[in-house]
């Protein structure tokens, strides 16, 4: 892990922490481009989105973080092709995100939690599909710990509280 992904998958985990505040499932994302001058360096990176979950808030089942994040790439460089890119996300995409950042043309997808279930690059195999004309890098386990903890209290708290609706 080197001093960009850490910094921006910490971005990342406080919008996750923004996600489960307003009870939706605990996503965050930022979409970067990082300097071509000081690639390593976050401060020369420049942001071009980020946003968490808010499927329940929005009713909208694609209102998932790295579609929002993506969505406000898009406006802050005007234009669709996010070549140079990359995304941080707290949980592995979906199939429906792993496809959208395959079509932007992402450049590089990392995440901190894998989705043993329905993870997009994991489970499905989006990001090295043969069929696909984009192949993201990818990276997982960035400051999984963390990214785990915020998921696992929300669903711990989202149980309690529904075992205590039912007494």
């Amino acid at each position: 892990m080197n001093a960009l992904d850490e910094c921006f998958m910490a971005m990342a985990l406080r919008e996750a922490e923004k996600a489960a505040a307003d009870g939706e499932v605990p996503t965050g994302c930022v979409v970067v481009e990082p300097s071509t001058d000081d690639p390593e360096n976050p401060s020369a990176a420049r942001i071009l989105g980020r946003a968490h979950n808010q499927a329940e808030g929005l009713c909208d089942a694609t209102a998932h973080a790295e579609m929002l994040a993506l969505s406000s790439a898009f406006a802050a460089k005007g234009n669709w092709r996010l070549s140079g890119a990359v995304l941080y996300v707290t949980k592995e995409p979906c199939p429906m995100c792993a496809g959208a950042i395959c079509l932007a043309r992402v450049s590089r997808v990392v995440w901190g939690v894998s989705d043993p279930k329905r993870g997009g690059g994991t489970v499905f195999g989006i990001f090295s599909h043969p069929g696909m004309n984009h192949h993201p890098e990818t990276a997982s386990g960035v400051m999984e710990e963390p990214c785990r903890a915020v998921l696992q209290d929300f669903f711990r708290k989202r149980r309690a509280s529904q075992a205590g609706s039912l007494d």
